[in-house]
């Protein structure tokens, strides 16, 4: 199930893995207090910070840890109430109740991310933070959704596991709220081979997160800190993750352009489909083009597509569609660690956000850089696809989507064209 980055593994990673190792100091820290040879942890999280624009970065060990750390380091624990949408990945769900928090299940609304109309109506006077996915490396509608977060005095943590790099209206996913947290495992947009990324503007809560990753320590380990959680995790990346990251770093833009080219090429050749169409996108020209979604007018059509191209719909997914998780279906031992009992703020069982499920069971998406049948894409292109192979799966996909018969658009016009009718009649 690789992403774009690991397509592109070489020489650039061979060698900072090796420098690294070659160096003798394989931790993040330097003990000697010197920063002239600093580790490569310490110099991927100033270019990631740099990169997005972001004042402060903290490697970690998942995107999950960095979620967590984030919801810590933000105050969001017991009583308080998480918004969450319920086309996610466990691990949102999961950050939340390991905070000590209840997650509220959301709409997603026809770009494929959280419904900012749902969010304002799921408020409570226990709500505290509302948590946007950019799924499909789609970016979520930040305007909106941080309107309705100010309205409602709420925080905002972004899940950006699978937009790493994306925008919306030119600013980089993961500066909207006060943190964001991002993937770097095999299936994202880069990687280093596992890890995660927690970036924010606010000193404080760097400090804070820092504290809880790192077993309440300041950052870089210079004494313990004064803003708590004082007593912390170890949450950190390794200096083996943090040398290959820091190589597909520097490949990020290359991949972006690169993603962004194919998909928009495999999308000029799937217009005027019969019944489908490309889903709407918040900003076309942020998001991370992982993936191109496309949405029919019935599930029936949409099945029927999927079944002739060997793939699946988006409701089918048994990681993202949240009546479908095992760890939320009714009647599980919900518990963490098998012992501490959690709930989620909705019913987990199909039909509780009609919206969502209808959307997802119309629509289905091509990967273009991420080849994973459990998100769904497992059919399409990836990063290294000539044109010519492009092209067949375009014409596979039309094919596919011709033999599912007409839109009943066209079959009213047909009706309409084969009784006489023309625009001159009554």
């Amino acid at each position: 199930m690789p992403g774009p980055g690991w397509y592109l593994i070489g020489e650039d990673e061979i060698a900072s893995v090796t420098e690294a190792l070659s160096s003798g100091e394989i931790s993040r820290y330097r003990f000697d207090g010197s920063l002239e040879d600093p580790s490569k942890v310490y110099l991927f999280e100033r270019e990631f910070a740099d990169t997005l624009g972001a004042a402060h970065c903290i490697g970690m060990n998942s995107a999950t840890s960095a979620l967590l750390s984030a919801l810590v380091a933000t105050g969001i624990g017991p009583g308080d109430e998480v918004i969450v949408p319920g086309y996610t990945f466990i691990a949102s769900i999961a950050a939340v109740v390991h905070a000590g928090a209840t997650p509220v299940l959301a709409e997603i609304d026809d770009s494929l991310t959280l419904d900012p109309q749902d969010v304002a109506a799921k408020c409570t006077p226990r709500t505290r933070a509302v948590l946007p996915v950019h799924m499909l490396g789609r970016p979520a509608d930040m305007v909106s959704l941080t309107t309705v977060a100010e309205e409602h005095g709420l925080l905002v943590i972004e899940d950006v596991a699978q937009a790493c790099g994306g925008s919306f209206r030119g600013r980089r996913l993961g500066t909207w709220g006060t943190a964001g947290a991002f993937s770097l495992n095999g299936a994202k947009v880069i990687t280093g081979s596992d890890g995660g990324v927690l970036v924010t503007g606010e000193r404080t809560v760097y400090e804070r997160a820092f504290a809880f990753h790192d077993h309440g320590s300041a950052p870089l380990r210079l004494g313990v800190t004064d803003h708590g959680p004082l007593l912390g995790l170890n949450l950190r990346m390794s200096e083996l993750v943090g040398a290959m990251a820091l190589a597909q770093l520097r490949k990020l833009d290359h991949i972006l352009d690169t993603l962004r080219a194919r998909h928009d090429a495999l999308a000029s050749l799937l217009t005027d489909l019969p019944g489908v169409h490309l889903a709407r996108s918040n900003d076309p020209a942020g998001h991370c083009a992982t993936t191109l979604a496309l949405t029919c007018d019935t599930a029936a059509r949409a099945r029927q597509i999927t079944e002739v191209l060997g793939t699946a719909v988006l409701d089918a997914s048994p990681r993202h569609t949240y009546w479908r998780m095992s760890q939320l279906r009714p009647g599980a031992q919900r518990r963490i660690a098998g012992k501490q009992p959690f709930r989620v703020l909705a019913d987990t069982v199909r039909g509780t956000l009609p919206r969502t499920d209808g959307l997802l069971e119309r629509t289905f998406a091509l990967s273009v850089g991420v080849v994973d049948p459990y998100l769904g894409t497992g059919f399409g292109i990836d990063i290294t696809t000539d044109d010519e192979r492009l092209h067949e799966v375009a014409q596979a996909v039309r094919e596919a989507a011709e033999s599912a018969g007409p839109s009943p658009s066209q079959s009213v016009e047909r009706a309409s064209r084969g009784s006489g009718a023309d625009e001159g009649d009554p």
